[in-house]
């Protein structure tokens, strides 16, 4: 297969993937359709009726870039927030914002401490840059804040990730061991806290933005993809001090924003309510989850997010064999990238016939494994 000659070395020597094959590919590929789809940690009950609404009245405007400034959006965040809006960045979904802040700090070569089996479109953009990983493992299903301290100062990385709530595990540090983390960070290593799933996580997990918002070496970030049910509309911000949120316009796509994007993020801040009522929907699917699990003598562990880690009690190709013995099926879930986490798979919360399709499913799987062992 030939390609442009002038490619740079870097990218030549880079494999052409995907952190993610996406349950479109995977339809694609088996010629099957998907009928519940709970692995992508997106929240199939949707946007609330008001964003839907917001949408619709507003659509005729998509002919019109978005606000370069992206000014309405900031001022809607600070106000919902108590911070200003020059401490906030606005980018295409988290993903989007950490492939800037990668390329802001490395360049070929420069070592990022991340965990062993963490979020793996952060290491992609990184390996994208040319940078290092040097990765720490989980310690009981847990991001283990001390080996990241540690990784950093033998290191001197200047960038370090963490996911609280995790993903893809689920588990969660309380605010006062996040905020001692990152104060104990050296002042040269900027810290991704990323919070995509904080809407759905206990209230104690969370640190207050003014604990951290004027720490020059911490940038958090937030989404609109997971709670507020807007994955497709590619939403998400980042919170830090005027520095760090200004950065951004040295390297972002100005006019990268879809108008009606920015619209539906605006109606679904502003409707908190649904916002509350979607996350209580949000645990009880996660219930529901954890009672088919042990139905099923799986083990639910416990979690922060909108998804659950089944452990399988086995080894990553027992687990596998389940994700692919469920999409027969016709339901699509996922399951974490490396052992010892690949025992579990991954349920994101959804709809009841959702659930119900899942909780028919495991079982016949189960069984045929057993039967073929």
């Amino acid at each position: 297969m030939s390609s442009f000659s002038r490619f740079t070395p870097l990218t030549n020597g880079l494999p052409s993937t995907v952190p993610f094959i996406g349950p479109e590919a995977i339809e694609r590929k088996r010629g099957q359709k998907i009928q519940a789809r709970i692995g992508a940690n997106e929240s199939g009950f949707g946007p609330a009726p008001s964003v839907l609404e917001a949408i619709r009245n507003n659509v005729h405007e998509t002919w019109m870039y978005s606000d370069p400034e992206n000014f309405e959006l900031r001022e809607a965040l600070a106000i919902h927030h108590g911070i200003s809006r020059d401490n906030i960045a606005i980018g295409g979904g988290v993903d989007e914002l950490l492939g800037q802040i990668v390329r802001m700090v490395v360049e070929p070569g420069t070592i990022v401490v991340t965990s062993f089996g963490g979020y793996p479109t952060f290491n992609y953009h990184v390996q994208g840059f040319g940078g290092r990983l040097e990765t720490v493992p989980y310690v009981n299903d847990r991001e283990d804040l001390d080996g990241l301290l540690a990784a950093v100062k033998r290191t001197d990385a200047p960038l370090v990730y963490l996911a609280n709530p995790d993903n893809p595990m689920g588990s969660w540090w309380d605010a006062g061991s996040i905020v001692a983390f990152a104060r104990a960070l050296p002042p040269r290593t900027l810290l991704i806290l990323d919070e995509a799933y904080c809407e759905t996580a206990p209230g104690e997990a969370i640190p207050a933005i003014n604990a951290l918002v004027g720490q020059p070496n911490v940038l958090r970030m937030r989404t609109f993809s997971k709670a507020y049910g807007l994955a497709g509309a590619r939403i998400g911000y980042a919170i830090g001090t005027l520095g760090n949120a200004t950065a951004f316009d040295k390297i972002r796509n100005h006019f990268g924003m879809a108008r009606i994007s920015v619209i539906a993020a605006l109606a679904a801040l502003e409707d908190q309510d649904y916002l509350a009522e979607v996350v209580g929907r949000i645990a009880t699917s996660r219930s529901r989850i954890a009672a088919i699990a042990e139905e099923n003598n799986l083990v639910a562990l416990p979690s922060a997010t909108n998804f659950i880690a089944i452990d399988c009690l086995r080894d990553g190709d027992y687990a596998r064999n389940i994700v692919d013995g469920l999409m027969e099926h016709g339901v699509f879930i996922r399951m974490p990238g490396v052992a010892p986490l690949n025992r579990c798979i991954r349920v994101s919360a959804g709809p009841e016939e959702s659930m119900v399709r899942f909780a028919e499913a495991l079982p016949l799987v189960l069984r045929k494994l057993e039967r073929s062992a």
